[in-house]
């Protein structure tokens, strides 16, 4: 029988970037994901200038959430929501970065979405920076490399944390901060980076996370601010103690992103690390306690699969964008369409592994099969093998909480709602129990269907995690 605390926060998780379009409306600026294209399962998405014509930028359009929202809020109440992950666009505020002043009607609307969340039982889980840095701020400054973009972020974070300051309780200062080691463009805003900028951005980022953070708590004491980092953990792919070791360094690698915002400095290894690549990190003399009061109350993580490092590099996890990490694929487990192995078990092993490390809260923030869905009738998709993805990863949450003594807030099913995917920029890779009729061009009527899986979900939450169970007519009720 599964557990979960009483105040546990099911609920779904979403981005500003890839749900709300209306890119040129209220006064929103371009951010660097709207000069992005669409790709595919194998290849990235790649960016050209604004004035291309013939070029379709999805997260111009996504699925208009910023016009569709209260309806969306709707369908989010009728499945019984208890939280609602989503981010403030940095450009809706600040459309280049550099204003002195806020642009009120991106303000507002944010003031009216949680207004509207509030409203109807839902709490905002909130991210500062969800891969919108302001392509002005990218372009002129060359992205985080430059010290500049943390005094612009902490700008854009003071004005949003004193605006919502009595609507918003939970928030993340920057998604998968750890990304910049596999997207350096969705990371650092920047994708021609040498080994040195890229540490260098990476300290600037997690120097921003901690500022944020000590902004916030001035700001209101009672805030919960969490940093959030992609899956972590990484496989040996044998016994062979090449292959455990490279599994730490791999593990390290992500990690580091981690011990830095729970702990509030650089660890040993890593300084070892930037030594034994004759990197010096530019600093000031106050950011040591900047890290070190700057710490986060609780660490938010994606989890969708997890590495696997072998000494033998004659394999490519294939299909796997995001990490595009050199290793073999693990032959114990099934993949999903997109190449992600699907892995249930390595999800309680996560949470173990940031448990014992921190011993603060945790957060699942995103998890979810992206998927093509049969849409041969898109007001029934039998997506049961979303079920059954979701119904093993909170079974191996539960097991965690109840077996091993894990502390976790809350559960947030990624794509809650279908949007266009980060990685791809593809409608067609749908991790949604709500299906949106569009397609990778942008064609359809952006019509909200409910699938199956979104009356499992609302009976999962209904019994606080107790019945996962899967009965195929209650589930197809809509």
């Amino acid at each position: 029988m599964t557990n979960f605390p009483t105040n546990f926060l099911w609920g779904g998780a979403i981005a500003a970037n890839q749900a709300e379009g209306a890119f040129a409306e209220g006064g929103k600026g371009p951010s660097i994901l709207d000069v992005m294209a669409v790709g595919t399962k194998t290849q990235p998405r790649k960016r050209y200038p604004l004035t291309e014509k013939d070029v379709y930028f999805p997260s111009h359009d996504a699925i208009d959430f910023y016009h569709t929202y209260k309806s969306d809020i709707q369908l989010f109440r009728k499945m019984g929501l208890k939280s609602l992950r989503t981010s403030i666009n940095w450009t809706r505020i600040y459309p280049t970065g550099e204003e002195e002043e806020p642009n009120e009607a991106g303000l507002k609307f944010y003031d009216d979405l949680f207004d509207e969340l509030l409203k109807n039982g839902i709490t905002p889980v909130v991210t500062l920076q969800h891969s919108d840095t302001p392509l002005f701020l990218a372009d002129k400054y060359g992205g985080w490399k430059n010290r500049i973009l943390v005094d612009y972020f902490i700008k854009f974070a003071t004005t949003v944390f004193k605006r919502y300051k009595d609507k918003v309780h939970y928030w993340i200062t920057i998604n998968e901060i750890n990304a910049i080691n596999f997207v350096t463009w969705f990371g650092a805003a920047n994708d021609s980076l040498s080994l040195q900028e890229k540490e260098q951005a990476s300290y600037h980022l997690l120097l921003a996370s901690a500022k944020a953070v000590n902004v916030g708590k001035k700001i209101n004491s009672d805030f919960m601010i969490g940093g959030m980092v992609t899956d972590c953990y990484s496989y040996p792919y044998t016994c062979k103690p090449e292959d455990v070791l490279l599994s730490i360094e791999d593990k390290h690698l992500n990690i580091f992103f981690a011990d830095v915002m729970a702990r509030g400095y650089y660890p040993s290894y890593k300084l070892k690390e930037l030594s034994r690549n004759k990197i010096t990190l530019a600093k000031h003399d106050s950011d040591e306690v900047t890290f070190k009061t700057g710490k986060i109350d609780f660490l938010g993580f994606s989890y969708y699969s997890l590495h696997v490092s072998s000494t033998q590099k004659d394999e490519i996890l294939q299909g796997n964008l995001l990490q595009n990490i050199v290793g073999k694929t693990n032959p114990y487990l099934k993949k999903s369409e997109w190449g992600w192995q699907i892995d249930p078990l390595g999800l309680r092993i996560s949470l173990n592994d940031f448990y014992d490390r921190y011993q603060i809260p945790l957060f699942i923030v995103e998890n979810g099969l992206g998927a093509e869905d049969d849409t041969t009738n898109i007001k029934n998709i039998n997506d049961v093998y979303r079920i059954e993805y979701l119904q093993q990863h909170i079974k191996a949450v539960s097991d965690a909480i109840n077996i091993d003594g894990v502390e976790v807030i809350g559960y947030l099913a990624w794509g809650i709602i279908d949007i266009i995917s980060g990685t791809t920029g593809q409608m067609s890779k749908r991790y949604g129990l709500i299906y949106v009729d569009k397609d990778n061009e942008g064609h359809g009527t952006g019509q909200r269907y409910i699938k199956r899986s979104f009356n499992w979900y609302k009976k999962v939450i209904a019994s606080n995690g107790e019945d996962l169970t899967l009965n195929l007519k209650e589930a197809s009720k809509a």
